[in-house]
């Protein structure tokens, strides 16, 4: 098996337009606001994620992200959204990565894959601790937090989706 994680460049439109629809708009937190949109959008809505990566465009209540697509010979599985700095809000819900696998893929080990090496592209942008959220009863994603080397900081209940979540923090420095 031969996996690489890849920056979401509109040269790949084509090949990730039909992906993007494999993952559920709203999922355990993780939203994909590429569900249900046209080619057309879609191009549009990658041209924004690449500025996005570069910090343009960025609207006062965001930060900047870089999208990555993580590819298991040379298909696409999932993806991940690595946001270079946290505001307020992202502190408190939400944190440095979000992530997803396509359902189809689900139960391999690439969601382990995918936040590994998204950790380590955090550790190239220099962030240090990265923080990373999920809904305490979403256990897979916990144990897989867990099985990369977060260390569990808080669980508490989020009134706004009245649920349980857990905060990880992961110490980028000891990344390989």
């Amino acid at each position: 098996m031969k996996y690489e994680l890849r920056p979401l460049t509109l040269a790949d439109a084509d090949k990730l337009y039909e992906f993007y629809q494999t993952i559920p708009a709203s999922e355990n937190g993780a939203a994909n606001k590429a569900f249900g949109l046209t080619k057309p959008q879609f191009i549009e809505w990658i041209k924004q994620k690449e500025k996005s990566a570069r910090g343009l465009d960025v609207r006062d209540d965001r930060v900047a992200a870089t999208t990555y697509v993580l590819y298991v010979d040379d298909v696409p599985v999932g993806r991940s959204n690595l946001r270079h700095y946290l505001n307020a809000a992202l502190e408190q819900d939400g944190g440095h990565i979000g992530l997803s696998v396509a359902p189809q893929y689900r139960g391999r080990g690439y969601s382990k894959i995918l936040l590994h090496e998204t950790l380590k592209r955090a550790k190239e942008k220099g962030i240090n601790p990265v923080l990373v959220f999920h809904f305490a009863d979403n256990i897979p994603a916990c144990k897989m937090s867990e099985s990369v080397g977060g260390k569990l900081m808080e669980e508490r209940f989020q009134e706004k989706r009245g649920r349980l979540i857990r905060k990880y923090a992961f110490d980028t420095s000891l990344l390989d």
